[in-house]
C-alpha cells in the first residue's frame, strides 16, 4: 500500500511510463528529484531449474513484459534488470531496489 500513498507515489511514477513498467536500458536508472533521492540496493538473482517450469515467465511478469504464451527453451542466459521501489519497515526509509535476474 505504500506506493499507491501520496508519499510513495513519486517512486512508483519514476519506474513507470504510461502507467506500463519502463524497460531501462543498461546504463539508465529511474530518475528522482534531488530532494527524493534515495540509495538503490542491487541484487543479483540467479534462476535456474528444469526446462519449463515457468523462470522466464516469472522474470517477465516482474519486468512488466509480455509473457509469450508458447513455449521455447531459453539459449544461454537471460538477463533483466528490475527495479523496485520499497520502504524498509526497520528504519521507514525508501529504498528502490535493482534486481538483477539472470535467467
Amino acid at each position: 500500500g505504500w506506493l499507491l500513498s501520496p508519499a510513495g507515489r513519486p517512486y512508483l511514477e519514476s519506474i513507470l511510463q504510461k502507467n506500463q513498467r519502463r524497460a531501462f536500458g543498461l546504463l539508465e536508472h529511474p530518475a528522482l528529484p534531488p530532494a527524493l533521492a534515495v540509495p538503490t540496493v542491487a541484487y543479483k538473482l540467479f534462476l535456474s531449474g528444469k526446462s519449463g517450469v515457468g523462470k522466464t515467465a516469472l522474470v517477465a511478469a516482474l519486468a512488466g513484459t509480455p509473457v509469450s504464451p508458447v513455449h521455447h527453451e531459453t539459449l544461454g542466459i537471460e538477463a533483466t534488470t528490475v527495479y523496485w521501489p520499497a520502504k524498509l519497515r526497520a528504519s521507514g526509509r525508501p529504498v528502490i531496489f535493482q534486481l538483477h535476474f539472470w535467467d
